[in-house]
């Protein structure tokens, strides 16, 4: 089982929820809002006059099998606009109750 963390912008919401539900995707938790800057590149997201933009991000936890499906739909939404942004990272889950 992998972590697939996604934040994304929040123009990329309904495109996020659909290509979760496209993948069959059902188990997720999601925050509305949050603030960050990327590491790379792009505009902050903070939410305020000077930044009003915001970000969202959701956490699924999926099989293995999927883990590359999602990261190439996640791509693909990136690619469309590249501006808006959307960045997805993984981790491992050793243990689940």
């Amino acid at each position: 089982m992998k972590s697939v963390f996604i934040v994304y912008n929040q123009a990329n919401t309904e495109r996020v929820e659909y290509m979760l539900d496209h993948l069959q995707i059902r188990g997720f938790t999601m925050w509305d809002e949050v603030k960050g800057r990327g590491s790379d590149s792009g505009e902050p997201r903070m939410g305020t006059h000077t930044w009003p933009e915001m970000n969202s991000a959701v956490m699924a936890i999926v099989e293995d099998s999927k883990v590359e499906v999602l990261l190439d739909a996640v791509k693909k939404l990136d690619n469309i606009n590249h501006e808006v942004g959307v960045k997805a990272f993984v981790w491992d889950i050793l243990q689940m109750v």
